[in-house]
């Protein structure tokens, strides 16, 4: 009876050991801290913040067609008191043909030449009507635009658009415009349903204006 007391006791003494070991090697396997008053120094610049997604502006068209006109953004050049179209102009010849081309609607157009105030009245109209002449030329023949489409009268400085008393002004009223005479034009009649606001077409005519005056197509 006494050997089976001492038997439990010294169960009880290891089991106790065992439990204290595992406390103790728990606490030692738990995580370590530190305590430090002093502030983390961050050491180079912060990265750059990324760039901004480039805006690309579209360069504004040379040669626009507009109701009556076709507008010239960009001057002819021509060599100095020559009717000859010099050969950095010819970028902008091959536009002009291309945009008369796509725009089949146009039928004709009237090529005027004109002049700034210098010279004599006489030389300045005869040297338009060669430098719209020579336009009209060069749309033909390097064009492959037919002839009939076209007519070339120049008005020297009859008809300026800008103030001569600046250089600028002066340069403003050497030009070549184009005017369109006569064109193809659509014409729709449209019913509009009071409760929806729908459009219908109920007519659609082709006309052939010129001149502003229209006369229908056959």
């Amino acid at each position: 009876m006494q050997f089976a007391r001492i038997s439990q006791a010294v169960q009880s003494a290891l089991v106790a050991s065992m439990v204290l070991t595992a406390t103790a090697s728990l606490a030692g396997c738990g995580p370590t801290v530190f305590e430090d008053a002093s502030a983390l120094a961050v050491v180079g610049d912060p990265p750059p913040p990324p760039p901004k997604p480039k805006v690309v502006q579209e360069k504004p068209k040379r040669v626009v067609v507009e109701e009556n006109r076709i507008v010239i953004n960009e001057k002819i050049q021509f060599d100095f008191n020559k009717a000859t179209i010099r050969p950095e102009s010819d970028d902008l010849m091959n536009e002009i043909i291309k945009v008369i081309k796509e725009n089949q609607h146009i039928k004709k157009i009237a090529i005027e030449g004109h002049t700034s105030s210098e010279g004599s009245d006489k030389y300045n109209l005869k040297l338009s009507d060669k430098r719209a002449k020579a336009v009209m030329e060069y749309l033909v023949t390097k064009g492959s635009l037919p002839k009939e489409m076209f007519s070339a009268k120049g008005f020297g400085e009859s008809k300026p658009i800008a103030d001569e008393s600046s250089e600028e002004g002066k340069e403003k009223n050497r030009r070549v415009e184009f005017n369109i005479t006569e064109q193809d034009v659509t014409r729709r009649k449209v019913a509009i349903d009071p409760e929806s606001g729908e459009k219908t077409v109920v007519e659609e005519k082709k006309a052939t204006e010129a001149g502003g005056a229209a006369a229908e197509a056959k």
